[in-house]
């Protein structure tokens, strides 16, 4: 009977070791096969991301004319309250403001505003609240309209002058210059582009798209806000 018991014993512990022998082999096979942590590629055009001085990196995505005011009041948050909660400066933010679809004409001053205000108040069905008018200035630039916009009084150049960059998409300046120039506008498409590009808030900037920008600012670190 003791001999009995004594094979048993060594059966059950010769079963064990090999069953953990095998789940140890399992795990280095597991470890050599699992894939490698992915990096993206780094293009040279998008390198201004890099450039933006800040400890903090963040993007705000506007895509539609309300979008667009959003996007602005959410940079004048982040500046107002990274310093009383964390006593930070502006320039510790590098804050990135991208217009992109319908939110691309708010990134145009006042003299494309003053000269295709009403189209473009067509083309995005936005109108002045105080006139219900078409608006020929950029109203989101424009200090006194507090809660009737959804900007809530902060302009872009009161966020710009902090240090918020403004991203403008090309492929819908063009895309707006295109519309603009069908509706009757009597100018040609390249002739409207050109009036947009020349004519834009300061401290901004073309991306190629939008959505481009987007991603890229992603993989470059910068936390996102969707600004509707």
């Amino acid at each position: 009977m003791k001999h009995e018991n004594s094979g048993r014993r060594s059966f059950i512990t010769g079963l064990g070791a090999a069953v953990a022998a095998g789940a140890a082999a399992g795990g280095v096979a597991e470890a050599q096969t699992s894939p490698a942590r992915f990096t993206a590629a780094r293009h040279t055009q998008d390198d201004w991301l890099l450039q933006v001085p800040g400890k903090h990196r963040i993007l705000i995505d506007a895509v539609t004319p309300k979008g667009a005011g959003e996007a602005v009041l959410y940079a004048n948050n982040l500046y107002v309250t990274n310093k009383s909660a964390y006593q930070l400066e502006d320039k510790d933010l590098a804050i990135v403001i991208v217009m992109r679809h319908f939110a691309t004409p708010f990134a145009f001053n006042d003299a494309a505003w003053a000269k295709y205000g009403k189209a473009m108040s067509a083309m995005l069905e936005f109108k002045d609240p105080k006139t219900k008018e078409a608006p020929s200035t950029n109203l989101y630039n424009v200090e006194g309209y507090g809660l009737a916009l959804p900007n809530l009084g902060s302009t872009i150049e009161s966020v710009t002058k902090r240090g918020a960059i403004i991203a403008i998409c090309d492929l819908a300046t063009h895309f707006a210059a295109s519309q603009l120039a069908a509706a009757a506008t009597g100018s040609s498409a390249d002739a409207i582009y050109k009036d947009f590009t020349s004519n834009t808030v300061p401290s901004s900037r073309f991306v190629s798209a939008g959505v481009v920008a987007v991603t890229r600012a992603q993989e470059h670190g910068y936390s996102l806000i969707y600004a509707t």
